[in-house]
């Protein structure tokens, strides 16, 4: 039951240190197949509750997302960078929290508790430090989405799950949020926009002048 937890955390950790922003739909859809595999692991059978909340992991966080987040950076045609800084310095921080999180709360917790408390909380503190040294809107809007995944990833700690309406109440949110952050980063920045007008200008005058 622990290997759902490695690729969740993999998604989370070697994309920070490792991944470009055009590649990012990709490894949200990776995390999202991990979070369904958990919650299916969790359960010997599945019950009408158990598969819905897999449904909403598999469509909305596997496929809806993604597709969303890819239509955006592809509209806003950033160039392809790296999702958080290389430097020795960021990744000292990073490594540093992703320590620091699996060393919270691990004692007085059994071994898988505390596992999965641990990748919670190292995909928070990533998620936190890209939203710091990061401020592309589509790196924005994945570290936002990185850690919704993980508050969803944390309801296998709870002895039950959450009830069907707090499901569907955080499904809406996920998806107001996809849509909403997907929507701004797609809009052409109105500097953006006068710079053009202002470079189509200079280039008219001059065609006038020759």
């Amino acid at each position: 039951m622990t290997l759902p937890l490695i690729l969740f955390l993999l998604t989370a950790v070697v994309s920070v240190f490792f991944a470009k922003i055009r590649s990012m739909p990709a490894w949200l859809a990776i995390q999202a197949l991990a979070l369904g595999w958990n919650g299916a692991a969790q359960h010997a059978e599945l019950s009408p509750h158990a598969l819905a909340a897999l449904l909403e992991v598999v469509v909305v966080r596997g496929i809806i997302a993604p597709k969303l987040l890819r239509r955006a950076i592809r509209t806003r045609m950033e160039p392809n960078t790296d999702l958080m800084p290389s430097n020795l310095f960021t990744w000292a921080i990073a490594i540093s929290l992703i320590v620091l999180a699996f060393e919270f709360g691990a004692p007085a917790m059994s071994d898988r508790q505390a596992f999965t408390l641990g990748v919670v909380g190292a995909t928070v503190a990533v998620a936190l430090l890209v939203l710091s040294t990061n401020n592309s809107p589509p790196a924005q809007l994945v570290a936002v989405l990185f850690m919704e995944n993980a508050l969803a990833l944390f309801e296998s700690l709870l002895p039950r799950s959450w009830p069907l309406p707090v499901h569907v109440a955080l499904s809406v949110i996920y998806l107001l949020t996809v849509g909403i952050g997907t929507w701004l980063i797609g809009r052409r920045d109105p500097v953006d926009e006068g710079d053009a007008s202002a470079a189509a200008n200079v280039a008219a005058t001059a065609r006038e002048r020759t």
